[in-house]
């Protein structure tokens, strides 16, 4: 990933920032969650939230098309859907640094929940006080390295897994799954967030044309869906649900029974991952709440009202629940970009694509009110 011809390429440089948010905290909770309540039917769980977030991805990329032609801008739906995006920006702060938290005392099992909670609380102070300095900017130039690490990390992990199914040719048991139906459908919703990210290739655009941002929200859509489908479908395979306590940080306990070095590089990979988002999320809240009140609320009051609304999240929630509520907030988000492209689609007289975006506005709706958090 830091090879010259790779670092410096136009089209991956767009493709870092969408890649970076969607592969990041989903990766470490996932596999545990949809083990512990899906079992076997993990991957086809993780294949249709893939494609959810894909459609949900082609609404944006109608929009940012739709855009660099010229075509005048929703006003109200747009700061609607600036707002909404404002507020998503608030719980995903929390939803990163809560699992900071979590696995920085993973490989401490003495220490309890509180010190999770007082460690998200501190990073939350030095993120304050760096946003109020200034010192974002410093912070964004490490991005690059931190998500090349990251993904190395992750093709390390994978190819320990498909060694393990390799060389151990039996395939796990699985117990009858917890969720069906409804419940199901309730909870995976409620975990949108997890394939969250792609939506920053929409704002972007004084760096990069409209074509580049489509076709690198694509290549980073599809990249993600590849790793995430084999990474689940991999854990099935190896894992049973009644092999390991189910929490937050499971995927560490797991990992210890494939390689003993994965845990600590897991970790490293959840802490640079968690810090960076967290990072890269508060710099937009503060700008968006600054453009959006036209500067009534500025861009270091931005970062006082995150970190006051973060804190209230960190002590009065858990980990799955701020993810059922940042994954509300997104779906409320990607349900307002899916109206704006199916109006316009309609109004060129292309109804095949119009219904597909109101469908998925319909469901982005319902993930936004009856999505449930996950019970651990």
């Amino acid at each position: 990933m830091l090879w010259p011809r790779i670092a410096q390429s136009k089209g991956w440089k767009a493709t870092i920032t969408p890649l970076a948010s969607i592969i990041g905290s989903g990766f470490l909770v996932l596999g545990p969650v949809l083990l512990d309540h899906f079992g076997p039917y993990a991957p086809a769980v993780m294949a249709g939230l893939c494609l959810l977030a894909y459609g949900f991805g082609a609404s944006i990329r109608a929009n940012i098309r739709r855009l660099d032609a010229g075509a005048p801008v929703q006003e109200r739906a747009e700061t609607i859907s600036a707002w909404i995006l404002a507020f998503a920006y608030i719980i995903s702060v929390a939803y990163y640094l809560n699992l900071f938290g979590a696995f920085a005392v993973s490989l401490f099992p003495a220490l309890s929940d509180l010190a999770a909670r007082l460690v998200t609380s501190g990073i939350y102070f030095v993120i304050l006080l760096t946003g109020l300095r200034g010192g974002f900017h410093a912070l964004e130039r490490l991005e690059q390295v931190s998500v090349g690490v990251k993904l190395a990390i992750i093709a390390g992990l994978l190819a320990a897994l498909g060694g393990d199914v390799v060389q151990g040719g039996a395939i796990a048991s699985h117990p009858i799954p917890k969720m069906s139906g409804w419940g199901a459908i309730a909870l995976s919703l409620g975990l949108l967030v997890t394939v969250q990210g792609f939506e920053t290739s929409r704002y972007l655009g004084g760096e990069y044309p409209a074509e580049l941002r489509i076709r690198s929200m694509r290549w980073a859509q599809g990249l993600s869906s590849l790793i995430y489908i084999a990474y689940i479908g991999l854990i099935v395979a190896l894992f049973s649900a009644d092999d390991f306590p189910f929490s937050e940080t499971a995927v560490i306990d797991m990992m210890a029974r494939v390689a003993p070095i994965l845990p600590p590089l897991l970790v490293i990979a959840a802490l640079s991952a968690q810090f960076s988002a967290a990072v890269a999320d508060t710099g937009g809240a503060g700008g968006l709440f600054s453009e959006l009140t036209r500067g009534r609320i500025g861009v270091r009051h931005g970062y006082v009202l995150l970190v006051g609304a973060g804190l209230a999240l960190t002590w009065a929630l858990n980990v799955f629940e701020i993810i059922a509520w940042a994954s509300r907030a997104f779906a409320a988000y990607y349900a307002v970009q899916a109206g704006i492209a199916g109006r316009y689609a309609f109004a060129e007289g292309k109804r095949a694509q119009g219904a597909g975006a109101f469908a998925l506005m319909a469901v982005g709706l319902v993930a936004a009110v009856f999505g449930v958090a996950v019970d651990a």
